[in-house]
């Protein structure tokens, strides 16, 4: 009976310490499958919105807040967008969705 206690005793202690490297090593593989499919593609598509705000021009339509209209005013924050004949709206620029006519 002791032969079966040392046994599972020794078993306990001789966990691997190379499990905590290949816990550590997963959790990297995990960060870069993550910063590969996620992370890296958002910079990218953030950078190309970013892009197209600042190549916004008086006369362009746009599609912003949900409203099809045509640039007028461009100002630090905001555009002015005509959305009929003589009724002009502001609206943040963050609000632009897409630029037709670019």
């Amino acid at each position: 009976m002791n032969e079966i206690v040392n046994a599972g005793t020794n078993v306990a202690q001789s966990t691997p310490q190379g499990s905590s490297l290949g816990l550590i090593l997963y959790c990297l593989v995990i960060i870069g499958i993550l910063y590969l499919f996620m992370i890296r593609p958002n910079k990218k598509r953030m950078a190309e919105y970013q892009k197209m705000l600042d190549s916004l021009k008086v006369g362009n339509r746009v599609l912003a807040a949900g409203i099809y209209g045509t640039i007028k005013k461009i100002n630090e924050k905001t555009i002015n967008v005509e959305i009929a004949k003589g009724v002009v709206v502001e609206v943040n620029k963050n609000a632009v969705a897409y630029v037709e006519g670019k």
